[in-house]
């Protein structure tokens, strides 16, 4: 029996040795340890083993619970003692070839040809004074000049806010992306920095004259986000001809505080739109710089995905934007609804929260508030992520706006994806136990109405009712009342419905921008040939707008100009116009904000 007790015993430990180390091995690459990490802990586990096995042939029990308590102490110093070292990342390689020398305003630069040498990537190129110390919270000023030659071949730090540890971004790569990738060359972390207001620039490679621009607004609830995700790198359509331009932003507390003492001190009697000014100020560098690059400055397209299109829609209302740019593309969001479902507040409730944000940190002051580092002050971005009518960026609503028939855009390419709701709700548990509670709270005194459209009788139901109320919600309606004001206004306007499926994100939020801005890797098995076509077709879409107001092109299914939101254009396994899915909802959102009255 003693035997057979020592061969069971022998088993357990290797079984839950071997367990441990799976686990550790696996967290030091989601975590992006380095090399040292990997190789530190491969020694305490084979002294760990070689003490055990002597512990357990020796029959000296009582040792064996310290050296299984000193194991996992010694594998959390090691993985707090090799994180990742913070690094910029290269905009194409460490080794890439370099341009030949670009003159700007405040000037010369060089960047880097991409592997092939048919685009040229220019990143970290300042737009704006560094807004720090006294410059937090102020209006974006000119850069300074810089002396010599900068060389734009790496990508600036991501605009300050809140970061999760890297094994979780992995994990969310790893469940909601499908695509993580085991690889000896990320093991670093980005950098994140206050002093983030640089923008980088893809073009076609070799002299260029008039070619078309377009500007991309990245997207983050306008409280995270980089500009270097290669998802919506520039790469793609530069290859068809067209200049890509984004930048980082002030983000969260940095870029959307609203306080009465910086309102006294601003110029403009302005407050809390520093990150909308930001991406002004972004487009008068385009305006004054982008002809150094071969871009034409009087055919700009101004984009952005998820809170980079609510940005947009906000922007092409923007009087202080009026002439920066010509047309606008916004993927999955506006703030074009009589009430924006998200990214947008009154200037009451933004002053409210700002008040709020002083107290949180026990600032009597502005003054007070500047003093504060920054990674304090990140963690007020969970309220401060919302862009206000301050009667100076927006004098008041973009809906009101259209109302008057102000706006800036002379074309409008935009739309949504199948859905939205997927990444959201990958958690959420609806079923009959809370769904009528969820459609009062969405509803209001439409509740009752929405619930006799919509009925639940299980919670399968209940749950798919609830995917598409988000879906319109948060994501369909602003763009249905959008296409609807600028069809009144005369606006050629065309709209979609992204429902590709795919090995990787499909129709859900953001998974249109690989296809649209032409970036599925070559050697990806996640997509196939379909979408690969598909793609060509969006990216070619994307093109011709920045090029001349209309996607349609030789080869291309035609694309309508939509009139009245019911009829989309359905970019999947088939190309062509169909009734958008939530015009029964949208009846109900036209009740309750009054949409037109």
């Amino acid at each position: 029996m003693e035997k057979k007790a020592r061969k069971k015993l022998h088993l357990g430990f290797w079984i839950l040795t071997a367990l441990i180390a799976l686990f550790w091995f696996f967290f030091l690459e989601i975590n992006k340890n380095t090399v040292h990490g990997w190789i530190q802990s491969l020694v305490v586990f084979l002294v760990y083993i070689t003490i055990n096995v002597k512990l357990l042939w020796g029959k000296k029990w009582i040792w064996r619970l310290p050296a299984f308590l000193l194991l996992p102490l010694m594998l959390w110093a090691i993985g707090q003692g090799t994180l990742g070292p913070f690094k910029a990342r290269p905009a194409v390689s460490e080794d890439a070839k370099v341009t030949e020398i670009i003159t700007v305003r405040d000037g010369q630069l060089t960047g880097v040809y991409t592997p092939d040498g048919a685009v040229e990537v220019y990143t970290g190129i300042p737009y704006a004074k560094p807004p720090v110390g006294e410059l937090r919270w102020r209006e974006p000023q000119d850069p300074d000049p810089w002396e010599g030659v900068l060389a734009a071949d790496t990508f600036a730090p991501m605009s300050m806010q809140p970061q999760n540890p890297a094994w979780y971004s992995s994990m969310a790569q790893i469940i909601g992306y499908h695509d993580y990738e085991i690889r000896l060359d990320d093991n670093f972390r980005d950098l994140n920095s206050e002093d983030a207001l640089y923008l980088n620039i893809w073009k076609p490679a070799g002299p260029q004259k008039d070619l078309p621009v377009l500007v991309y607004i990245h997207g983050g609830s306008l409280q995270t986000g980089q500009p270097w995700y290669a998802d919506y790198s520039g790469e793609g359509l530069a290859r068809k001809g067209v200049i890509v331009v984004n930048m980082g932003y002030r983000l969260g507390v940095f870029g959307f505080l609203a306080d009465e003492e910086l309102m006294a001190e601003s110029p403009n009697g302005t407050t809390g739109n520093y990150g909308l000014l930001d991406q002004i100020k972004a487009l008068e560098w385009v305006r004054d710089n982008i002809e150094a690059f071969g871009g034409d400055p009087n055919n700009v397209t101004l984009a952005g995905e998820s809170a980079g299109a609510a940005c947009v829609s906000a922007l092409c209302t923007s009087p202080l934007a009026k002439g920066l740019f010509r047309r606008a593309i916004a993927e999955s969001s506006t703030v074009n609804s009589p009430e924006p479902a998200h990214s947008f507040r009154s200037l009451e409730e933004a002053l409210e929260t700002g008040r709020e944000t002083r107290e949180r940190f026990g600032a009597a002051s502005i003054a007070e508030l500047r003093q504060l580092d920054a990674q304090t002050l990140a963690a007020a971005a969970d309220v401060n992520h919302h862009m206000c009518v301050d009667g100076y960026v927006l004098p008041e609503t973009p809906y009101e706006s259209y109302r008057k028939g102000i706006h800036n855009e002379e074309a409008l390419l935009h739309g949504f994806n199948a859905d939205e709701a997927g990444a959201f709700l990958v958690f959420d548990r609806t079923g009959l136990n809370n769904y009528e509670g969820r459609v009062a709270a969405m509803f209001g005194d439409y509740a009752g109405e929405a619930l006799a459209r919509f009925p639940a009788a299980d919670d399968a139901e209940a749950a798919a009712n609830w995917s598409a109320m988000y879906s319109a919600y948060f994501f369909g309606y602003g763009h249905y009342c959008w296409t609807r004001q600028a069809a009144d206004q005369g606006v050629p306007c065309y709209e979609y419905l992204f429902s590709k499926t795919n090995g990787r994100l499909g129709p859900w939020h953001s998974g249109e921008e690989v296809y649209c801005y032409g970036n599925i890797p070559a050697g990806s098995r996640l997509y196939d040939d379909s979408d690969r076509a598909l793609a060509e077709i969006f990216s070619s879409y994307f093109a011709n707008f920045c090029k001349t107001g209309d996607p349609n092109g030789p080869g291309l299914p035609r694309w309508e100009p939509a009139s009245d939101g019911k009829a989309l254009m359905e970019l999947g396994e088939r190309q062509g116009e169909v009734p958008d899915p939530y015009l029964a909802i949208y009846e109900l959102f036209d009740k309750k904000t009054q949409f037109g009255n």
